[in-house]
């Protein structure tokens, strides 16, 4: 918005910046919110070394928002490392997610015909082009379900659920009736995404996510952006139902649209459902994963019998995130029973021993209309996904509501090389 030449007003009630999907630091502020008294023990080293993530989710390498990251040259103020394994969690164990024709071949997952049979499917899907019928190899895109697609390769359950939730990330496993344009476009962001760095298609921000939203408010502050954090949200003014500012602290800020996420406007959003998040503070690496650093592990819901995968995603010193020798994982998933702290188990038990463990439930909301007639605009909570491609599409979705078109990545380009002339570039 503020690229567009919109005068751009940012308020944040909180006193640091990215909201529900912040980075907390030090770590006495984490221990703080999470009611624990007593506060991190000596053994966790100082309590600035650590940025530990409330929400945790990785890039995709070759995903929506690494592109707006590139195209905003919000790249210059961040540092990425690649994840260094993505794994799958099938009957107790986990294995690597091959990401190689070797690995694939060499891999645990698969017996040796049905290798053949998966390394077919996966030609296909790599040279699969909507545009060209000669690449369908009798598959619609628009009508053949993925069920089928899965069947005209035989390919066995096992496979079925480690393509479906380690490759296309679906969570649950509604995707399979429905066409199969969708998952075949997953699979080969999946794909291409590895291809850039080899070890796992996804990236992490040293110093944790929280990063993100301060490069894009450096971003909005170049183009006249203001921004204000520790600021209160009193009450939002409105005129014959259409937004026309906010108060804060007896002052009204005048405004013609207004952006923000659900906890400021309660009567606006429905309740959607839950996710369970768990913040582990581990003094080792994962078992089974070649000690990575960073790692993520994907538990399919067949496997434990739920209708919604569970997530595992670990990061450690190597980022910046936490003490030497530290590691945190954090587990999510949607919440399905009235006990969520025993759906993450099979998780839990994968990272044993844990030092600490901090528990959030949180509650996920989604705006009750789009926005157009009142000018508000809400973002929908933060979901289980451990990528931000669903939020990636809920950002262009309420730029599209807000500028009646689809966000343009090479306009924003054309209007940066403006201000900072090409010499730069």
């Amino acid at each position: 918005m503020s690229v567009n030449g919109k005068k751009v007003l940012h308020m944040d009630r909180n006193p640091y910046y990215g909201g529900e999907s912040s980075s907390i630091t030090p770590l006495e502020e984490l221990y703080k919110r999470f009611q624990l008294l007593e506060g991190p023990p000596e053994s966790m080293g100082r309590g600035r070394d650590w940025n530990v993530d409330l929400i945790p989710k990785f890039l995709m390498a070759n995903g929506q928002l690494v592109k707006m990251l590139l195209y905003t040259e919000v790249t210059r103020y961040l540092d990425f490392k690649v994840v260094e394994g993505s794994f799958v969690y099938k009957g107790g164990k986990i294995y690597k997610v091959p990401s190689t024709e070797t690995e694939a071949l060499a891999s645990n997952l698969m017996g040796m015909f049905e290798k053949r049979r998966f390394r077919k499917f996966l030609v296909f899907v790599a040279n699969f082009d909507e545009n060209d019928p000669k690449t369908f190899e009798g598959v619609d895109p628009q009508t053949t379900s993925m069920r089928d697609v899965y069947r005209k390769f035989d390919l066995g359950q096992d496979v079925i659920d480690f393509t479906g939730h380690a490759l296309a990330l679906y969570r649950t496993d509604d995707y399979l009736d429905q066409p199969c344009l969708e998952t075949i476009n997953r699979i080969k962001l999946y794909s291409e995404s590895l291809a850039r760095y080899g070890k796992s298609p996804y990236l992490y921000p040293l110093y944790g996510l929280g990063e993100l939203p301060q490069g894009f408010a450096r971003l909005s502050a170049i183009y006249g952006g203001t921004y204000m954090l520790n600021k209160p949200v009193d009450d939002i003014i409105m005129e014959n139902g259409k937004v026309v500012g906010v108060k804060s602290e007896g002052e009204v800020a005048r405004c013609k649209q207004l952006i923000c996420d659900p906890s400021y406007i309660p009567d606006r959003v429905r309740k959607a459902g839950q996710v369970i998040r768990i913040i582990c503070i581990l003094s080792h690496p994962i078992k089974n994963t070649n000690d990575a650093n960073s790692c993520q592990i994907i538990i399919p819901q067949n496997q434990v019998n739920r209708k919604s995968d569970i997530y595992v995603c670990l990061i450690s010193y190597a980022h910046n995130v936490a003490a030497q020798g530290k590691y945190i994982a954090i587990a999510s998933t949607t919440v399905e029973t009235t006990d969520p702290e025993k759906e993450v188990e099979p998780a839990l038990e994968l990272l044993e021993p844990i030092d600490q463990k901090f528990v959030a439930i949180s509650d996920l909301y989604e705006p009750i209309d789009d926005g157009c007639e009142s000018q508000v605009f809400c973002s929908c909570s933060y979901d289980a996904t451990t990528h931000f491609e669903t939020t990636c599409n809920d950002i262009k979705d309420i730029y599209k509501r807000m500028a009646g078109m689809a966000f343009d990545f090479e306009n924003m380009k054309r209007k940066q090389n403006d201000v900072f002339g090409e010499a730069e570039q």
